[in-house]
């Protein structure tokens, strides 16, 4: 127990001391400001920008915030005095300060949800209940019945009790009633604790006693001490062998090794031969810090490189448009390790964590253990870890997803931003609803720091940025090798409709070509941007369909849990015998998911090995990882896949790759709903014929005439950007303007429908170009009614920021009428 503990449970209610100091606070909830403490004289001299202060916030939770600023100016108004300094030195440095506070201002919320976001969860301590005796209450406890009596001399003898050591004392199911009886009675009182939750890791090492190094005491040792300790003779063989091979021996390696006992070994340290030493120890193992980059660049790599360095030259950042398969990934480990050999950190930022587990392969085997992922799969114990050796600068490289952008670097040089145009940049819930990919922009510029971003199919607004003369382009048009982009050919369902009942999942043609692939020894990836068995049940009857009943979508059959799963909520149903409208048993299954793909694969190809790779087959921390393996290694046969199978992943024996709903992916109601499959169905394309042959894509689709299939077909990327700006311009869109979504939300459809008419009101005021209120397509969400108003904006940074502060002063108006005071409000910045 620290020395705040309290004598008095109203402690935070006594008299502030005078102080010289005070410090602005960020604190990792969702509040509308940071909030200014005084400091003690005894904890001036440890105050540091960026180091965490414990304090207490409302009566009497505490919190683990970080010093923003500090002041010699006193408020005008009273603070409470910080409890602790609880680090030596900072946890962040001020750049990543400034990265919040620009996120903040530029995302339209609090520096609290950003810092939430930011910090691993063990820099965020938890405030844990604490139950300490009240001395004042004395050792009669003749007033207690038997369960407070037992409590209360447990606080007698350890005058303090964490809430789970008072379950463990008390023989009760639930404690908490009778915790407020022995406080009603006066007997403890409450007090919240800070709790640092990370714990470096430690291990048992084994070492040989010095006294034993030369050839002599140790041929001496054997033929003399262990010649009647056979078991103990193996033991020390094994550790002799381990530590030539691997120099550190772990305890727990050499029992395995060995097969000898706990207590053979304990003889060999009695016998003062091996000695233990427990030492801390990383929870990532890396590999040797060595650094070769062993490979060449064909001519058309080096032209593109080239041009990079000298790009770099007069622009910050830098657009690689390459076609899938140009060997972009190349350019990339060619410019980081330039930046490495200049002492610099580099960042490199993947959309997915599934791409990690594949990239970081290849990047180990140049940059050795210079590199490092992180992401949200791993645990919190090694986050930290991560954290602190990039903070020290002890890491080079690091590879994440978005989160990693939020990493303390103390010298950032570069940041790769690989398939740049991604969707999962962007964060949707909760906030910070940031794009990585701009946000990294702007954290390279406080390192004045160079950007590299590279895509096959460069978003628009990136694409455009480089025609506006903003962002350097460099292209890379040829395959490696000079192979060719894959032919792509469009099936028409409406021809194989009329003869099969229902949704085509896989048209004869197809069927017939994944016959060939397979008869030729190579690999098939077949996409469907739906998991599940089937995305919705219908009575055959009455037409009634099963929806969920907190959202307002319809619910999708998966056999393997079989039963009906939401895809917004994650509440699952059962999945119904009759009709609860009419009674019926007769139930159909419309459209097909990944489930349902696999299964037909498996019925049709019963000799082959099939795999699917969504996020239902693909969970835990190594899951991709080994799936994707199997893949590489050709111990997989059939690949069938949602977006996961899309993004980046090199396989070299893939020659088919089959799109099974093309018509899926240009329904959605989206302004960017061209781009995106355009985007989706190219990348799926460039993961076919990607070495030595040339490969096939085959795509299925009911609207052939769509132009974005005819682009598609002809891998014609210009034609797709000057046909949509076109459009987009036409219809003061992205990248022409700036937009801002605004969704109210609300349990009751009246309440947030007068509400989003009030605020549609209210901003009329002072934006001209609005669209809504309306309610979206899905209207309901875990039980809240939405509604949406989307506003459009010049592209005037100046303007801009003027615009998000008018806005967040109509958000708090319309929060300051009472009937609204419960309508949420969520403002989306560039949102997708």
């Amino acid at each position: 127990m620290s020395n705040n503990t309290p004598k008095e449970p109203d402690l935070f209610n006594e008299i502030i001391q005078p102080t010289s100091t005070w410090i602005e606070v960020i604190l990792p909830l969702a509040l509308p400001k940071t909030y200014t403490y005084s400091v003690p004289e005894k904890l001036v001299k440890k105050l540091q920008i960026g180091s965490r202060v414990e304090v207490v916030f409302g009566k009497n939770k505490k919190y683990a915030g970080i010093i923003k600023s500090l002041s010699k100016e006193k408020p005008a108004y009273e603070t409470k005095e910080i409890l602790s300094v609880i680090d030596d030195e900072p946890v962040i440095y001020q750049k990543q300060l400034q990265l919040w506070n620009w996120i903040s201002e530029y995302y339209i919320c609090s520096e609290g949800e950003v810092m939430a976001a930011a910090l691993p969860t063990h820099l965020k301590l938890s405030s844990e209940a604490i139950l300490i005796f009240n001395e004042e209450y004395g050792e009669d406890f003749s007033a207690l019945d038997d369960e407070e009596y037992l409590l209360a001399e447990a606080l007698l003898i350890k005058k303090e009790l964490k809430i789970t050591e008072a379950q463990q004392v008390s023989s009760i199911i639930h404690v908490y009633p009778l915790i407020k009886r022995l406080i009603e009675k006066r007997v403890c009182f409450v007090w919240e604790s800070l709790t640092d939750k990370y714990k470096e890791k430690k291990e048992n090492f084994v070492l040989l006693n010095p006294e034993f190094s030369s050839d002599e005491k140790m041929t001496a040792l054997m033929d003399d001490s262990l010649t009647r300790a056979p078991k103990q003779m193996e033991l020390l063989l094994s550790f002799l062998h381990l530590s030539k091979t691997k120099g550190e021996v772990l305890q727990t390696e050499l029992l395995k090794k060995s097969g000898a006992s706990a207590a053979q070994l304990k003889g060999l340290t009695d016998k003062n031969i091996l000695l233990i030493q427990r030492r801390s120890t990383d929870r990532i193992q890396s590999l040797p810090k060595k650094m070769e980059v062993n490979f060449d660049l064909n001519d058309a790599q080096k032209i593109a490189l080239n041009e990079i360095d000298k790009a770099f030259e007069q622009k910050e950042v830098c657009l690689v448009h390459g076609v899938t398969s140009s060997g972009k990934t190349q350019l990339y480990i060619k410019e980081i390790e330039k930046f490495v050999n200049e002492g610099k950190q580099v960042l490199y930022l993947l959309p997915e964590i599934t791409l990690t587990a594949q990239i970081i392969r290849r990047l180990q085997l140049y940059f050795g253990g210079n590199i490092a992922i992180y992401h949200s799969k791993f645990n919190n114990n090694e986050r930290i870890e991560i954290w602190n050796k990039i903070k020290t600068g002890e890491l080079k490289i690091i590879l994440g997803a978005r989160s990693a952008l939020f990493l303390p670097f103390k010298n950032l040089g570069l940041i790769v931003i690989d398939e740049e145009h991604d969707s999962s940049f962007k964060q949707q819930d909760p906030a910070p609803r940031y794009n990585a990919r701009d946000a990294a922009i702007f954290y390279a510029s406080l390192f004045n720091a160079k950007v590299l971003m590279g895509s096959a199919t460069p978003s628009l607004e990136s694409y455009y940025n480089t025609q506006k003369n903003k962002y350097a382009l460099v292209r890379l048009l040829e395959r490696f090798g000079g192979t060719q982009l894959p032919e792509i050919n469009i099936i028409d369902t409406k021809t194989v409709a009329a003869s099969k009942k229902g949704k085509v999942m896989i048209s004869p043609q197809l069927k017939a070509a994944i016959e060939t692939t397979l008869h030729n020894d190579k690999q098939v990836i077949l996409f469907q941007n739906r998991r599940g068995y089937a995305p919705f049940l219908i009575c055959g009857t009455c037409g009634f369909i099963p929806q969920c009943e907190n959202c307002a979508v319809t619910l999708t059959l998966h056999k393997y849990s079989n039963k009906l799963h939401c895809h917004y909520c994650g509440n699952t149903y059962p999945k119904p015998t009759a009709c609860p409208a009419c009674g019926s048993v007769n139930w159909m299954e419309k459209n097909f998911g990944t489930e349902k793909i696999e299964e037909e694969l498996t019925e049709d190809f019963p000799n082959n090995r099939i795999a699917r790779m969504d996020v239902d087959a693909v969970k835990g921390k190594n899951a991709h990882d080994t799936l994707i393996k199997l893949f590489e290694q050709h111990r997989i046969d059939i690949l069938a896949g949602t977006q996961m199978v899309v993004k980046g992943l090199d396989f070299e024996k893939v020659s088919l790759v089959g799109v099974l709903d093309a018509d899926g992916l240009l329904s959605f109601a989206d302004f960017r709903v061209n781009e995106r499959a355009f985007q989706l169905m190219e990348q799926v394309s460039g993961r076919a014929g990607r070495k030595q042959e040339r490969g096939l894509v085959l795509i299925q689709a009911s609207k052939t005439n769509h132009p974005v299939l005819l682009f598609v077909q002809q891998h014609d990327y210009f034609r797709f950007y000057e046909f949509e700006m076109e459009m987009r311009k036409q219809f003061f869109y992205p990248p022409f303007s700036r937009l801002i979504r605004v969704t109210l939300k609300h349990k009751l459809k009246e309440i947030v429908m007068e509400a989003a008419d009030a605020f549609g009101n209210s901003l009329e005021k002072d934006f001209t170009n609005i669209a809504g209120p309306a309610a979206p397509v899905i209207n309901r969400v875990r039980n809240m009614y939405l509604m949406e108003i989307l506003i459009k904006l010049q592209q005037n940074a100046t303007l801009l920021k003027v615009q998000k502060k008018v806005l967040s002063n109509h958000i708090d108006l319309l929060k300051s009428q009472k009937k609204f005071r419960s309508v949420v409000v969520v403002a989306d910045v560039d949102p997708f």
